[in-house]
């Protein structure tokens, strides 16, 4: 297939910001339901426009499409948080003004940027994998974390928090999003493997003792402190008596109240999935074999980084009531163990598809050999 399509995918994506000042010209004062018709119809046109751009050289894969689509509105929410920062204005006006509460909320704000950024990166990084024919199964599934974490924190946060009685016409869409890239998840989850070692390799990497292997004997270290960390900042937010927990939220993190209620959910998502992430990982580094340790480390790190990233802008955003924000003291303190907290899972991940020959299981590559 021709580089042109992705070409082609990348330029589409930025016609998202004449849309967005057009649109928002033609709707200020028509009401959400006229919003509704307009994304609507962005999204009808768009798909349509894709589809006529590509006719000859039609991808085979069809999350080409949805990838196509989903990075031009990753640039309509770059344009959401750049206004939100009064960097640029009249291109979502509308929006931030009338249609969508939650997103003026600092972690809406976090999470316009991560879409606008991260995400955008990703799916114009997999479009250029299904273009040239290679596989991204590994960028998908660290997207499948980001966007999972990204999806059940925003939903329940909505449903819980303040603005839970707020609904607008736009959570159809916002349904509609969601259902296309949970159907995108099991479509990156079918792909095959892309880890691979020779059988020699295994056998030796297999009988290593745990004190010759000083990386994974590092990781461990890690992995339990990070589950005691992740198991208390849970019982923080859970109102937990202790005193330990009261003044940790005093002297460090005050945003785990915040009304908004997306830290509560966030910490709890994390206690109920990072927890037990933690200890089967902390199996899969004794036991050889567990060749599903590498795509859980994965999809993990996608979700833990963007939950921090969330999670350490909206702690110091000015969109956050001052009560709520990281005492100024304790900004460092804040900062060190969060970074951390998010940047080892991904030297672990690294360190897990880089050097898979401890987690294959050495009967399937000689039948594979």
């Amino acid at each position: 297939m021709s580089a042109s399509a992705g070409t082609g995918v990348f330029m589409l994506s930025l016609m998202s910001i004449p849309f967005c000042y057009l649109f928002n010209s033609l709707i200020y004062n028509n009401g959400a339901e006229a919003f509704f018709f307009a994304g609507f119809s962005a999204v009808l046109i768009l798909t349509i426009s894709v589809r006529f751009m590509l006719k000859k050289k039609a991808p085979v894969d069809r999350l080409f499409y949805v990838y196509a689509v989903f990075a031009f509105l990753s640039v309509v929410n770059l344009i959401i948080g750049l206004e939100q920062d009064n960097i640029i204005d009249g291109f979502v006006t509308f929006y931030l003004k009338e249609a969508e509460p939650h997103i003026n909320t600092a972690h809406g704000h976090m999470i316009s940027y991560w879409d606008g950024c991260v995400h955008y990166l990703m799916y114009l990084l997999m479009i250029a994998a299904i273009t040239w024919g290679d596989s991204y199964r590994t960028i998908g599934l660290y997207w499948v974390g980001s966007f999972s974490m990204r999806t059940m924190v925003y939903i329940l946060g909505n449903a819980v928090g303040k603005y839970g009685t707020q609904v607008t016409p736009l959570f159809i869409l916002h349904i509609l999003y969601i259902s296309v890239s949970v159907w995108a998840c099991f479509r990156i989850f079918s792909q095959p493997s892309t880890h691979d070692a020779q059988l020699t390799s295994i056998q030796e990497a297999q009988r290593t003792s745990l004190l010759h292997r000083p990386l994974d004997l590092l990781f461990i270290v890690y992995l339990i402190p990070a589950l005691a960390f992740c198991v208390f900042r849970g019982l923080v937010v859970l109102d937990c008596s202790s005193k330990w927990c009261e003044d940790y939220t005093k002297q460090f993190e005050p945003y785990l109240k915040d009304p908004t209620a997306y830290p509560k959910v966030q910490m709890l998502v994390s206690m109920l999935y990072s927890g037990p992430y933690y200890i089967i990982t902390l199996y899969g580094l004794l036991v050889p074999g567990c060749k599903w340790v590498p795509d859980l480390t994965l999809v993990h790190s996608g979700a833990l980084a963007q939950a921090q990233f969330s999670h350490i802008g909206a702690s110091l955003h000015t969109r956050t009531p001052f009560s709520y924000r990281v005492p100024a003291d304790s900004q460092s303190v804040f900062l060190l163990v969060n970074v951390l907290y998010a940047l080892v899972p991904h030297a672990l991940c690294y360190h897990c598809c880089t050097q898979p020959a401890f987690f294959l299981n050495p009967k399937q590559e000689k039948k594979t050999q």
